[in-house]
C-alpha cells in the first residue's frame, strides 16, 4: 500500500503543474542539486549518467505506438514541459509504458561515452502498475527543427498556455531508434528510483536559434551525472 502511495505522489507530481514548489528546489546555489535531500542523496542507482562500457545485448526494439498528441505547454519554473493526455504509448520488454508527458533539459543530462549534447528530451511513461520508463532523446545542432518549432513558438516565459498544432511525435525521434538500456531514477526531486531508462543512440537535429530561444529561459537545468555503481548498461 505505501508503494502504490508513493506511485501515485510520483506521477501525480510528473503530471501536474507544479508552481507552488518550483521555489524549493533548482540548479544551483543552496537550493541546487548538491543540497537535494533524500534519496537524491542516499540513492545507488541514480540518474543521470554517463552511459559508457555498455555490454551488448539482444535489446528487443521499442514498439511506439505514437500518433498526433499534445494538451498544453507548461513552464513549471524548471523546465519546458509539454501533457500529454491522448493516448500515446510504448511497449518494450512485453509491457505497454503510457506517455504522460515530454520536457527538456539543457544540455543534456545523460552523456554518452563522456559526449554532452545541447539539449536532452524526456519522454515520460509509466505502465498500469505506475513503473515509470523514460525515453531520452538527444539533439544536436543543425537544421531548425520543424515538430520543436510547434511548442517553441508558443512557449510560455511562465504558466501553462494550450497547444495550438498537435505534436507528431514520431518525428520527435531518431530514424534509427537503436537505444541504451539501464535501470536509474527521476533526475528531478524526489529522485524516485526504479525507472527505465532508454536513451536513443542517436541524435536528432535542432538549429543554434531554437537553442537560443530554450536558453533564454533554461541554461543549466541538467543535473550532474550519478555513480554508475554495480548497474549494467545494455545496448
Amino acid at each position: 500500500m505505501k508503494k502504490l502511495f508513493t506511485t501515485l505522489a510520483v506521477l501525480s507530481a510528473l503530471s501536474a503543474t507544479p508552481f507552488a514548489s518550483a521555489s524549493e528546489w533548482g540548479y544551483t546555489g543552496d537550493t541546487g542539486p548538491n543540497h537535494w535531500h533524500g534519496v537524491c542523496q542516499t540513492g545507488v542507482n541514480q540518474s543521470p549518467i554517463d552511459i559508457t562500457n555498455a555490454i551488448e545485448s539482444e535489446l528487443e526494439p521499442i514498439t511506439f505506438n505514437y500518433g498526433q498528441a499534445g494538451e498544453n505547454i507548461v513552464n513549471n519554473g524548471h523546465t519546458v514541459q509539454v501533457n500529454i493526455k491522448s493516448p500515446q504509448s510504448i511497449q518494450v520488454e512485453g509491457k505497454t509504458f503510457s506517455l504522460l508527458q515530454l520536457h527538456f533539459h539543457a544540455p543534456s543530462e545523460n552523456l554518452i561515452a563522456g559526449h554532452s549534447y545541447p539539449l536532452e528530451m524526456h519522454l515520460v511513461h509509466a505502465d498500469k502498475d505506475g513503473n515509470l520508463a523514460v525515453v531520452g532523446v538527444m539533439f544536436k545542432e543543425g537544421k531548425a527543427n520543424p515538430e520543436l518549432a510547434k511548442i517553441w513558438s508558443q512557449m510560455p516565459g511562465s504558466g501553462e498556455v494550450t497547444l495550438d498544432k498537435k505534436l507528431t511525435l514520431t518525428n520527435l525521434l531518431p530514424n534509427d531508434q537503436a537505444y541504451y538500456r539501464f535501470n536509474g531514477s527521476l533526475t528531478t526531486p524526489p529522485c524516485s528510483e526504479g525507472v527505465t531508462w532508454l536513451v536513443m543512440k542517436n541524435p536528432i537535429e535542432i538549429s543554434s536559434e531554437q537553442l537560443a530561444q530554450f536558453r533564454e529561459l533554461y541554461n543549466g537545468n541538467n543535473r550532474p551525472t550519478q555513480a554508475i555503481n554495480a548497474r549494467p548498461i545494455l545496448k
